[in-house]
């Protein structure tokens, strides 16, 4: 199973559009990176999906690889295949991050999000987002405290996990 981003931080953009990314999810990038070895560049996809859409995801080689196969498995044509095709390939462009532990993200993308000196990387599973840290607080932190707030005193949000399959004796 692959690695998995865990945390988040908030890092400076440069006027180059630099980012350093922080050392924890360089592991993931270098990790699920099939063709990275000490010396090369972790390659990964940013996505920057529709219009609307307020922060870019960085996605690792393992992760867009399992997206693509799921995408090949859809209906040629269909409205579905040529939706996600759109977003995952059509808004997307591969980078690297460089020997320094930086990844360029050109300007097009900073414009569209609105990143100008700070840039909020969060965690989501097997990428990450990538945030003006103004609009993560506004879109997702409210959202988040909504969805909070509409369950019990107490909630656990772990019971919102389906049950996992039976163990296969010996595995």
């Amino acid at each position: 199973m692959a690695r998995r981003f865990r945390g988040s931080d908030e890092v400076k953009v440069d006027a180059k559009g630099r980012v350093s990314i922080p050392a924890k999810f360089r592991r993931v990038f270098e990790t699920c990176d099939p063709d990275w070895e000490s010396g090369r560049r972790p390659q990964l996809v940013i996505v920057y999906g529709r219009d609307e859409w307020r922060h870019l995801e960085l996605y690792t080689i393992e992760a867009i690889q399992e997206i693509d196969d799921q995408i090949d498995l859809m209906q040629r044509g269909s409205a579905e295949r040529r939706l996600l095709e759109s977003i995952m390939h059509g808004s997307a462009e591969e980078a690297e991050i460089d020997p320094d532990g930086r990844l360029v993200l050109p300007q097009k993308l900073r414009e569209k999000i609105g990143l100008d000196d700070r840039a909020f990387f969060v965690a989501a599973g097997d990428y990450l987002k990538v945030w003006r840290p103004e609009t993560y607080s506004e879109v997702e932190g409210d959202a988040v405290e909504a969805l909070v707030a509409s369950f019990e005193p107490g909630f656990d949000p772990r019971s919102l996990l389906p049950p996992l399959p039976p163990k296969t004796p010996g595995a």
